[in-house]
């Protein structure tokens, strides 16, 4: 019985979390795992650690988190269609990711922005009404 390549590997996450296209570099995928931004089931992990299938992974992305399952094992950097069939991301993950984007487009998350610089008149009366 021959046995899955994918299976008999051992990849480090931080060469995983690269070949994956999460980051740009091994360094700063070393970086992001060390720091504690990165969690390997719902853990802290090290960069050394060796990455399973069926795993799971947060991976902070901009202004949200990506939940992904480990699909395949692989140490060699692939192109990006070929790399997003090294992981899963999960439903939630997606519905959150969603919400949170269509609550920025909204500006729920941001205070609006007003339309013009006071003038010299309004500014005098901003000053004033932060010192009474």
């Amino acid at each position: 019985m021959q046995k899955n390549p994918d299976e008999s590997k051992s990849v480090r996450l931080d060469k995983w979390l690269w070949a994956a296209r999460f980051y740009k570099t091994r360094s700063i995928a070393r970086d992001a795992v060390q720091s504690g931004k990165l969690q390997y089931n719902g853990q802290r992990s090290k960069p050394g650690k060796i990455v399973e299938l069926g795993a799971t992974i947060n991976v902070p992305q901009g202004y949200d988190f990506t939940e992904v399952l480990v699909v395949q094992l692989k140490e060699q950097r692939l192109g990006a269609p070929l790399a997003q069939l090294m992981y899963k991301e999960t439903l939630a993950s997606e519905t959150l990711r969603a919400s949170n984007a269509e609550a920025r487009k909204l500006s729920i998350f941001h205070s609006p922005k007003p339309d013009h610089r006071p003038d010299k008149k309004q500014r005098r009366q901003i000053i004033q009404f932060k010192h009474q």
